[in-house]
């Protein structure tokens, strides 16, 4: 088998399918018998979204340090702190060449939102990062720095979205 290339991945912009796209990834690759791990940054540890319910019973380790979605937080301070100890879990399994995928979903907001430094997080990537590791990063606001640098960009595009006409999200399609 020839040499891999681990690419660097983001799905960022404001349609819905993001994180989608990258779970359809990491499924793939796992069924490809690829060592995979997710790390969400945003969404409440407490939460059992149908992809949580599946990476469980598929055995994938799935790591979640958010407190929920980022604009409702009660607690800024302890919002921000919870995206930086996932960054240090992130950098633990990056660095640790143990998987051949990581997806760091939602990461986006953290470097948005000023709480990670765009330039330190790159410089450590380019340091640390396994030549072979395919890492995927989702979430809306993509720094243009981070768009440069991955080797693949997605940008999902709202078009229509169910909840403009008063429909609330459903278990199964968008949870």
């Amino acid at each position: 088998m020839p040499d891999k290339k681990g690419l660097l991945i983001v799905h960022t912009g404001d349609g819905k399918g993001k994180s989608t796209a990258a779970f359809g990834m990491l499924l793939r690759a796992w069924g490809r018998g690829m060592k995979v791990c997710v790390i969400q940054f945003i969404k409440s540890e407490t939460g059992k979204w149908g992809e949580v319910k599946a990476a469980q019973k598929m055995g994938v380790e799935w790591l979640t340090t958010g407190d929920g979605f980022t604009w409702l937080s009660k607690d800024m301070d302890e919002t921000a702190a919870r995206a930086m100890h996932g960054w240090k879990l992130a950098q633990e399994k990056i660095s640790g060449g143990n998987y051949d995928l990581i997806l760091l979903d939602e990461f986006t907001y953290p470097l948005h939102y000023g709480w990670l430094n765009m330039a330190e997080v790159l410089d450590w990537l380019t340091a640390n990062r396994p030549p072979s590791l395919h890492l995927v990063i989702t979430g809306r606001y993509a720094p243009e720095a981070l768009i440069q640098a991955a080797d693949l960009v997605t940008e999902m595009k709202l078009v229509k979205h169910p909840y403009q006409r008063g429909i609330k999200a459903q278990a199964g399609i968008e949870f």
